[in-house]
């Protein structure tokens, strides 16, 4: 898997390289990465075996290149500057400030809602009602998964729309970026929604889809089973009970009927017995 599917060239470069990097058609997703956490070298731990000329692709990253290579040479530090930033995005992005950014995007001097704007882009799925989605990767290894986009409300992922996005490596993400931003800004969790379609023909279920909605009822219920067992909280739990105790209230009333008709009718047996 190419790490990235950029034609720029050298003339589209601005004064910065991080800045050309991002203002880059395809690279839309990630965030730019402080100087601070690049020129901090525990933060590149391990990375000087997984890219190729690691060192110049790392001056090029920060501005520091002044090598005066041949074209071809060029192209592939460049390659190797463009995997390397990928690489240590994944782990920048997991940090108090990397998740700030992802979240928020900088334009003038105002704080623009990045995630809640959808920059990211929206779920297609029509019960989510276009929630905005985040960028995951499958696996943390480079080279195995394309970068997917992931809903918080369907708990589903995605293929990005567009082929410059769909060609970016998921590791430049990681696996795990998703669900820690989501414990530092819980605001961010959406309500569940345990809407389902249902597909029907002239208004009766689809008999195979009847069975597979039940098999993900029982499911669910087993996942519920196992929260309550472990006394983690979670909307569906509340949902459920609350389902619950309107079929206990509707039980209890359909009792309560057949015992009137019960005693209505031994009252009507006791009248029609003979007087000794």
């Amino acid at each position: 898997m190419d790490e990235f599917n950029n034609t720029d060239t050298d003339s589209d470069y601005t004064s910065f390289w991080r800045d050309w990097f991002i203002s880059s058609r395809g690279n839309e997703y990630f965030c730019e990465i402080d100087e601070e956490y690049l020129t901090d070298r525990f933060n590149l731990t391990g990375l000087n075996t997984e890219v190729q000329y690691y060192q110049y692709a790392l001056d090029m990253v920060t501005d520091l290149f002044d090598l005066d290579a041949d074209e071809d040479l060029r192209e592939q530090i460049e390659k190797s500057a463009r995997h390397l930033y990928g690489l240590v995005h994944a782990r920048y992005i997991v940090t108090t400030r990397g998740l700030a950014k992802m979240v928020h995007s900088p334009q003038r001097s105002l704080q623009v809602e990045k995630y809640k704007n959808a920059d990211f882009g929206k779920c297609p799925r029509v019960m989510c009602e276009q929630h905005p989605l985040l960028p995951m990767g499958q696996s943390d290894i480079p080279g195995q998964k394309p970068v997917k986009l992931y809903c918080a409300k369907c708990e589903d992922i995605y293929n990005p729309k567009s082929s410059r996005h769909a060609a970016v490596d998921g590791a430049y993400f990681g696996s795990s970026f998703h669900n820690v931003l989501f414990q530092v800004y819980p605001d961010l969790i959406p309500d569940k929604s345990r809407q389902r379609y249902e597909p029907r023909v002239f208004g009766f279920r689809v008999h195979a889809c009847a069975a597979l909605a039940r098999w993900q009822d029982r499911k669910q219920e087993e996942l519920l089973d196992r929260l309550r067992e472990l006394d983690m909280e979670s909307p569906f739990i509340e949902d459920r009970e609350g389902d619950e105790d309107e079929d206990e209230l509707e039980e209890d009333d359909e009792e309560e009927e057949e015992e009137e008709d019960e005693g209505g009718d031994s009252i009507m047996k006791d009248e029609s017995m003979p007087v000794a």
